[in-house]
């Protein structure tokens, strides 16, 4: 049983209606139980690696520290008990609880978001958002299409790149320079974009594809299980309300 293998659009609805709510929370208690909860079902149910979420929630964490320092430097200096001063700088307690919820309502939804990031396969949610979204199998198709194009535009790319070091003609890692040659780079990739883009679009009006009615090799169904995803979250929003109250710092968007 993995994350990985239960309907992507029932798991991106569940994760954006939880991300949404999280906007209504601001005491630090309450994003922090969804935030170790989110965590727990990433690695216990998704078998996420360890390596790869930490490389990716890194920038979280810099932006989350970020929101605790604004917050204690630009308060209001009458806002609650002072905690330490220097000179007419102050740290007062509602700043830090202020800040602490920001940030961590910020990790919050970015464990989420990483959750369906990790346990998604594009393929799969493109697949889904037809059958079960009825998106228009044109524009799915086309996102395939160009989620596919990605590696070969990076094997282009290193390909122009050892094309110059071979004439002589290494690329500049300064300033305005670095930027005329990667302009340079850019022309040759977007010309062989478009070039890609109507060879695909003529392979897939030759084989009959019209963007009507369809029938699918894969079908991706929304079964009992995904319910158990939906149930989960839900569960563990009620726990972190039910702790935010207990532990009296429930605060809700209103009560500010």
């Amino acid at each position: 049983m993995n994350l990985s293998h239960y309907n992507p659009s029932v798991k991106a609805a569940v994760i954006i209606v939880a991300v949404l709510c999280l906007a209504f929370f601001f005491d630090p208690v309450t994003p922090a139980i969804v935030f170790v909860g989110t965590v727990v079902l990433t690695f216990v149910w998704g078998k996420v690696p360890l390596k790869p979420w930490l490389l990716m929630m890194s920038p979280f964490l810099f932006i989350a520290v970020g929101y605790v320092w604004t917050t204690i430097v630009f308060a209001k200096p009458s806002d609650g008990p002072v905690l330490w001063q220097m000179g007419s700088f102050a740290v007062t307690l509602d700043a830090v609880l202020r800040g602490c919820a920001l940030s961590i309502r910020v990790l919050a939804v970015a464990s989420l978001s990483l959750l369906f990031a990790f346990t998604t396969d594009a393929t799969k949610l493109l697949l889904s958002l037809m059958q079960q979204c009825r998106l228009s199998p044109k524009l799915a198709y086309g996102i395939m299409a160009g989620y596919r194009f990605l590696p070969l535009f990076k094997d282009e790319w290193k390909t122009l790149q050892n094309a110059r070091r071979v004439r002589g003609m290494g690329a500049s890692k300064r300033g305005i320079s670095s930027l005329f040659t990667a302009f340079q780079d850019a022309i040759p990739l977007l010309a062989s974009a478009v070039r890609r883009a109507e060879q695909t679009a003529m392979a897939m009006e030759s084989k009959g594809f019209t963007g009507g009615a369809r029938t699918f090799y894969h079908e991706v169904n929304v079964t009992m299980k995904d319910s158990w995803f939906a149930g989960a979250i839900v569960l563990l929003f009620v726990l972190a309300i039910a702790i935010s109250m207990w532990t009296g710092m429930f605060t809700l968007f209103g009560d500010l």
